[in-house]
């Protein structure tokens, strides 16, 4: 069973009159990592959009373990490009968000998985702190472990690091691959940065044009565990030359 398939869904955003999905059909496995690289604009964040139901295809069908969304709940975690915690909540209350939403458990349950988060990603003690208090790195780590906290084995990654500094952001893709091996989940990342793409992925899944019709599929040679040292091994960098000279023909068409 696929953790993840489109079967031939098509978008049309309002007021355009062309589908930036167009007929689109793929998958991925239960506790695989990809990443879907694109140039800005190309539609791939459209693809988590539709996944979490925030968009509707206008055809076509969308499966999450077998079954279609439109009939699920709770079937995904989704973190946007920015961490979106309330300023006004403290950080643990943030965390405590969804589990308040879908009900069922005590102000003190909820307090207590939502330390226990806080501690999975390194955020001990963080849990009274407002998120202004917070640098960016840490700011991020507490909205993915909320997301975490919505108890999908599918999370929907779209662009997290990238307004974060260089090092920051470094650092932050070390740990993300550090909870991805601890908790196997299924994870579908949206960036434009193709190191940050071959890095992460066990295969890349790649936008060649728009409309998107297809993924472009390309295995990252590289094993798991891994450190930055994979990104110059010849093949990884022969990889990534073949992903940026796609991208550019997709800039100059």
């Amino acid at each position: 069973m696929k953790a993840l398939e489109f079967q031939n869904v098509s978008y049309q955003y309002p007021g355009e009159d062309f589908n930036i999905i167009d007929g689109l059909s793929f998958s991925v496995e239960p506790g695989s990592f990809h990443c879907v690289v694109g140039v800005s604009g190309c539609g791939k964040s459209t693809i988590l959009r539709l996944t979490c139901g925030l968009l509707r295809p206008k055809s076509g069908t969308i499966l999450v373990n077998g079954a279609p969304i439109g009939g699920q709940s709770h079937y995904c975690g989704y973190m946007p490009q920015r961490d979106l915690l309330f300023p006004w909540r403290t950080v643990g209350e943030n965390l405590a968000l969804p589990l308040e939403i879908r009900g069922g458990t005590t102000r003190a349950e909820r307090r207590e998985l939502a330390e226990a988060a806080l501690a999975d990603v390194g955020l001990a003690g963080c849990a009274d702190k407002l998120p202004g208090e917070l640098s960016g790195g840490m700011r991020q780590r507490a909205a993915f472990a909320r997301t975490m906290l919505a108890g999908s084995g599918l999370l929907l990654l779209d662009e997290p690091f990238s307004a974060l500094d260089f090092l920051t952001r470094v650092s932050m893709q070390e740990w993300l691959l550090e909870q991805w091996e601890k908790h196997k989940k299924t994870i579908l990342f949206i960036t434009h940065d193709v190191e940050e793409a071959v890095f992460l992925s066990g295969s890349v899944l790649a936008v060649a044009e728009t409309p998107i019709r297809a993924l472009s599929e390309a295995p990252v040679p590289a094993p798991y565990p891994r450190t930055r040292a994979c990104l110059t091994r010849p093949d990884t960098v022969a990889l990534r030359e073949e992903l940026i000279g796609m991208l550019r023909k997709q800039v100059r068409s």
